[in-house]
């Protein structure tokens, strides 16, 4: 079975296992499963806005690279392919923390990324929670200098499970206890406090690399302190997809004025 087929089988499989191990080892007791928003989650932001965006965006960077023909230099192509994923994996997690720290200290760029924060009880599906502009931006610049470096047409498989199967995990709902790891490797441990109501605008940006947190003075893990509430603090953030996405082009519109 090749890893195109394969893939979203290993994520659907990590999915049900993250879902299983919330049923038993719940961080939250008492957090239900099909919590508020949780069809508009899976059935628009996980299904519907991937496909779209997946065309949109692998569309973009084969026409840059018809235009410009830099994956014919195959600049990295004679590498091993772990070496491959490793430097995407390595500078698109720094990426990723810079441009998310970003994010929370803009108070536009904040706009594109208030909807993920809106779940008000986190879980596994809780990070697929993101505008559609915001995971364009991220993508493209994911998977553009993976396609025109002439990286193996496995990297980006093999990336875009790791991105998923890792951003399920990070938001699950799972007592975990992964000790000095979690000064290295990012977790439900760190992240959760991310998408509290009292430190989550200030404090662990990183999504897999708990490491840049530790280094940029961002990291926060109290034990055995629990958040007291996931969310925002606004009472009338929309509950639909196109309403939330909406929303954010709104508020824009009204500072603007």
């Amino acid at each position: 079975m090749s890893l195109e087929i394969l893939s979203p089988v290993i994520v659907t499989v990590f999915a049900f296992i993250l879902i299983g191990l919330e049923r038993t080892i719940p961080y939250t007791e008492g957090q239900p499963l099909f919590r508020e928003g949780f069809w508009t989650d899976l059935g628009m932001y996980t299904i519907f806005q991937s496909y779209i965006l997946s065309w949109v965006i692998f569309g973009f960077i084969n026409w840059l690279d018809t235009v410009t023909g830099i994956s014919q230099f195959r600049i990295i192509s004679h590498w091993h392919i772990g070496l491959q994923f490793l430097l995407f994996f390595f500078t698109h997690d720094l990426y990723i923390y810079l441009f998310h720290r970003w994010q929370h200290r803009n108070k536009y760029l904040f706009r594109i990324h208030e909807a993920h924060h809106s779940v008000g009880d986190v879980d596994w599906l809780a990070g697929a929670r993101s505008h559609s502009l915001e995971i364009l931006i991220n993508q493209t610049i994911e998977f553009l200098p993976i396609i025109l470096l002439g990286a193996a047409p496995e990297v980006v498989l093999i990336k875009g499970i790791v991105d998923a199967v890792w951003g399920m995990y990070i938001h699950s709902n799972i007592d975990v206890r992964s000790g000095w790891f979690q000064y290295v490797i990012n977790g439900p441990e760190m992240h959760r406090w991310h998408h509290s109501k009292v430190k989550g605008n200030s404090v662990n940006y990183a999504t897999k690399i708990a490491l840049w947190d530790w280094i940029f003075g961002t990291a926060y893990l109290p034990r055995p302190e629990k958040p007291s509430g996931y969310g925002l603090s606004m009472s009338n953030f929309p509950k639909g997809y196109f309403a939330q996405h909406w929303f954010a082009f709104r508020r824009f519109k009204k500072k603007f004025k």
